[in-house]
């Protein structure tokens, strides 16, 4: 029996090391046993200071990168850490392979089942494959839809994929329509939301009119998505504050209203925007000012 179950590890590891196509391999950083245990170490911590009622650092120090993007990783295990995890489940549109995700760190280091959303078939076939090999994963993978996200179907997929009602993570990132799919997601209630906005719209309230039809980079690959400004006044619809961003400040976060007011504040749209890089972006609205907006 021991030797039938070291077989059955041995071999798992082998298909993880040779199928997974993302750079490095599981004895990289981001797969050490060693990252996992420094974030158990740390949520410790942050629980603990959440305990003795003493102050907490500002969501903005907390960000770092296991596999997000940016430091989306490290602002999202704060807010789960002092909020609590309820589902462990996330829902992430426009995931890509699900690996360079704000979701992976969560499903890979601690146990989160989840939906990944993205429209290009080889995205979904690596991240697949990467799942179903992995040494933390393979028993029970996330699952993954191959489709182009819109306002029409968006409902239809989640539910198809049997997630319903209150999940603790939202994920949007779809370079065109992520604002009006927001808006249209009924089935799920997430408890937190990151979603990308365009900060080259500035402190402007406008929003690109819907188009079930859009792929990037359409007409002008400036031309896309919504403004900070306007996200911020749709979550406030929903029933959600901004609590921060990443660094760049165009993945914007938001908790429900009736989550942690006391522990997690709401943030100006102007704290989230102050980095240097933003100025350059605000400069590069000029070439599509004269583009049609929704003004919300």
């Amino acid at each position: 029996m021991i030797t039938r179950l070291k077989k059955h590890v041995q071999r798992r590891l082998h298909d993880f090391l040779k199928r997974a196509t993302i750079s490095g391999t599981q004895a990289s950083a981001k797969y050490s046993p060693l990252t996992k245990i420094s974030q158990v170490q740390l949520y410790l911590y942050y629980q603990n200071l959440v305990k003795r009622g003493g102050p907490l650092p500002p969501l903005s120090t907390t960000g770092y990168r296991v596999f997000s993007q940016f430091d989306e990783d490290g602002m999202l295990f704060f807010l789960f850490a002092v909020l609590g995890a309820k589902t462990k489940t996330f829902v992430d549109i426009g995931s890509g392979d699900g690996i360079n995700s704000n979701c992976a760190n969560l499903a890979i280091n601690f146990g989160w089942h989840g939906l990944f959303i993205d429209g290009n078939p080889e995205n979904i076939a690596r991240g697949s494959s990467i799942y179903e090999s992995h040494l933390d994963t393979w028993l029970y993978p996330p699952k993954f839809i191959c489709a182009v996200v819109t306002r029409e179907n968006i409902n239809e997929l989640i539910r198809a994929a049997d997630f319903e009602g209150e999940v603790d993570l939202l994920s949007v990132d779809i370079d065109g329509n992520d604002y009006w799919v927001w808006e249209a997601l009924e089935c799920i209630r997430p408890r937190v939301v990151i979603i990308e906005t365009h900060v080259e719209f500035g402190h402007k309230s406008i929003v690109v009119p819907y188009d079930a039809n859009y792929t990037y980079p359409g007409v002008h690959p400036d031309y896309h998505g919504a403004s900070p400004v306007a996200m911020v006044k749709l979550a406030h619809t929903l029933g959600y504050r901004l609590v921060g961003a990443n660094r760049f400040g165009f993945n914007t976060i938001y908790v429900q209203e009736d989550e942690g007011a006391d522990l997690i504040p709401e943030v100006s749209i102007e704290s989230i925007l102050c980095h240097p890089r933003n100025k350059e972006c605000f400069n590069r609205f000029e070439a599509i000012k004269d583009m049609p907006y929704v003004h919300v």
